[in-house]
């Protein structure tokens, strides 16, 4: 029998907003995997659990969700208008693949403590008490993200009373703004329609709204498709034939956005586009057993992520919401009752939360200046994760 010692990589596992993640400093990584490419994925794959037939992760870091099979690398920024570079890799569950496509705007929260923490932020930037805005070049998207971390006595502050739904316990508020988040090489909306009629097939012709601010995401309205919009997870997840419908409306959303040019790519393009149906408030209870009322919302969305319904909501799919909410005649514009909004209070499955964004008509082409959001984030543990040598 062949044994092969394992190696040891420092890392941190962290919770960033609903996400948890292991966060990797780029230069910490073996020397093969500090560039992107076969090796790099397939440590990372190994760390996290993947693939997985019997989808649980079990053995890695994985948690057998969307949410729980990440990945985060991070490097001092080159560039003297950020302090740090951020990449992110979703990892399939299932599958030997690494999503590079997107962002993820919960680990999002956790890019900036940690960058305080592992000294990836100029010292002189960062006050004895206070807050420090850590400037963030997020690399899948080019974009830049702006978070606001609190400091205590010189260290990153993670305990606090802020609340964030689909999170059991308080921690300290992390508002985290997502500048220009639309695709800057291409509209923020890339059929050049606020609404198309999109075709897929066995599905039917649906309204949806396909926006690029955030992530990619496609929007339908929940009527069009059988539900009212207060479904939780088991409603959808537990349905096979629910799960491939959602998957075929994404696949044909990401042909028509120009993200795919065959619709056989979509299998390979896990993470993005997000597919979301939405619909005008009505009570429900959350998966918590909380009380979401009609009143104190202004839409519900619920959101797929990595073919399954998210327990909460993804980040990124939240700048989209409040980027298309900004934008009057959108379908999330509509379901939060149409007009001028510079931000919205959506419910989904774990309760509610509000995003903010500025939207301007510029020269006929819509321009989200920014989108900003509240999360939390705190460090779970840290040290070492360990894998097989001969496993990249």
């Amino acid at each position: 029998m062949s044994s092969v010692p394992q190696i040891k990589i420092p890392a941190t596992y962290m919770r960033g907003g609903t996400s948890k993640g292991v966060f990797f400093k780029l230069d910490d990584l073996p020397e093969t995997a500090q560039k992107p490419g076969e090796a790099r994925d397939k440590l990372l794959l190994r760390v996290i659990g993947s693939p997985d037939p019997y989808q649980k992760q079990i053995d890695g870091m994985g948690g057998a969700t969307s949410s729980t099979s990440k990945t985060v690398i991070l490097s001092k920024s080159e560039s003297p208008e950020h302090d740090v570079d951020y990449l992110f890799g979703q990892v399939s569950i299932d599958k030997p693949f690494v999503d590079w496509s997107g962002n993820c705007g919960n680990l999002s929260a956790a890019v900036g403590p940690f960058a305080v923490s592992n000294g990836l932020v100029d010292p002189a930037r960062i006050p004895q008490n206070g807050v420090v805005e850590v400037r963030i070049w997020q690399v899948n998207i080019q974009k830049t993200i702006v978070a606001k971390v609190p400091i205590t006595n010189g260290e990153v502050q993670e305990t606090g009373d802020f609340e964030l739904d689909g999170v059991t316990f308080p921690a300290a508020e992390v508002p985290v703004a997502f500048m220009d988040p639309a695709d800057g090489e291409g509209a923020i909306f890339p059929t050049g329609n606020l609404v198309d009629d999109l075709e897929v097939p066995g599905v039917g012709t649906l309204k949806a709204t396909m926006i690029n601010a955030g992530i990619p995401t496609v929007f339908v309205n929940a009527e069009d498709i059988g539900y009212t919009g207060a479904e939780l997870q088991e409603a959808i997840n537990g349905n096979p034939d629910a799960l491939t419908r959602f998957e075929t409306i994404r696949a044909y959303g990401a042909l028509k956005m120009g993200l795919i040019s065959d619709i056989s790519e979509a299998a390979n393009r896990q993470h993005t586009p997000k597919v979301a149906f939405v619909a005008k408030p009505k009570s429900y209870v959350a998966s918590s057993g909380k009380e979401v009322n009609a009143e104190e919302v202004d839409l519900l969305v619920r959101a797929l992520s990595m073919g399954k319904l998210h327990h909460a909501m993804m980040g990124t799919a939240a700048v989209a919401i409040g980027a298309a909410a900004a934008i009057e005649g959108t379908l999330v514009n509509l379901a939060a009752g149409g007009g001028k909004r510079h931000a919205v209070t959506f419910g989904h499955p774990s309760g509610s939360l509000q995003v903010g964004a500025e939207a301007s008509l510029i020269d006929g082409r819509w321009n989200i200046d920014q989108a900003v959001m509240s999360r939390s984030a705190r460090v779970l543990m840290e040290g070492f994760v360990r894998v097989p040598g001969d496993s990249f």
